[in-house]
C-alpha cells in the first residue's frame, strides 16, 4: 500500500513531508519522493528507488525547502520500481501529484492525451492523472482536479499542487483513504493518520 503525505504551511514543510514518508514506511515501498515549490515558484523534485533514509540525504544535499508540496512511498503497479516511475509526477512544470490506488482506464485517457501531444516519460497511470489536470486548469486547481477525477475509473487517493497556486494543495479520493489535518495557518493531508 502506497503513503501520500502533504502540506501548506507558512513555514518549510520538507522536513515534515519527509517525517511524514518516515512514519509510512511500515506500510512497505519500492520507491520514495517528494516535490516542493520553492522560493524561486518552481517545483523542486527529490525521488528515489532506496530508503526514506536516502531521500532525506537527498533532500538535505538539494536543500530542499518550501511551504507547499507532496510527498510519497509506492509499490509498483504500473511501472517498474524505476526512479522515472517514482512520485511525485510532475506536468509541465506546472501541476505536481501523488497517487495512491489503480486508475482502471489510464491506457484509454494517456492515448487520448498523446493523441493531443502530451509527452510521458513513466510508465504508470499517476503521470496520466497529473496531465489530465494540467489540461483542465484554468487558474482554478479545485476545479481542475475535480474534473480530471471525473474522467477516472478506479480507486484513487491524490494530492496535487500547482506553481500557479502556490499556497494550495487539493486531496481527492474514492475507496482509497486520505485523512485532513487543519493547523494553525497550516493544512495536511495523508493517507494514514499516522
Amino acid at each position: 500500500m502506497c503513503g501520500i503525505v502533504a502540506a501548506s504551511s507558512r513555514r518549510n514543510i520538507t522536513p515534515i513531508l519527509l517525517e511524514g514518508l518516515r512514519r509510512l514506511e511500515y506500510r512497505g515501498y519500492d520507491s520514495c519522493g517528494i516535490a516542493v515549490i520553492e522560493s524561486d515558484g518552481a517545483f523542486h523534485r527529490a525521488r528515489t528507488v532506496q530508503r526514506v533514509a536516502s531521500l532525506i540525504r537527498q533532500a538535505d544535499e538539494e536543500k530542499l525547502s518550501g511551504g507547499v508540496g507532496i510527498a510519497h512511498t509506492r509499490w509498483a503497479t504500473h511501472g517498474a520500481p524505476e526512479v522515472r516511475n517514482a512520485h511525485p509526477m510532475i506536468s509541465h512544470d506546472t501541476i505536481a501529484l501523488v497517487h495512491n490506488g489503480i486508475i482502471e482506464n489510464y491506457a484509454e485517457l494517456k492515448a487520448e492525451l498523446v493523441s493531443e501531444g502530451y509527452e510521458f516519460t513513466s510508465q504508470t497511470d499517476t503521470e496520466v492523472i497529473a496531465h489530465l489536470v494540467y489540461r483542465y486548469f484554468e487558474g482554478n486547481l479545485l476545479d481542475a482536479v475535480a474534473k480530471a477525477v471525473s474522467r477516472l475509473r478506479g480507486s484513487f487517493g491524490l494530492a496535487v499542487c500547482c506553481t500557479k497556486q502556490p499556497d494550495v494543495v487539493v486531496g481527492a479520493r474514492r475507496g482509497s483513504p486520505l485523512v485532513m489535518g487543519l493547523g494553525d495557518k497550516e493544512n495536511f493531508l495523508a493517507s494514514d493518520v499516522l
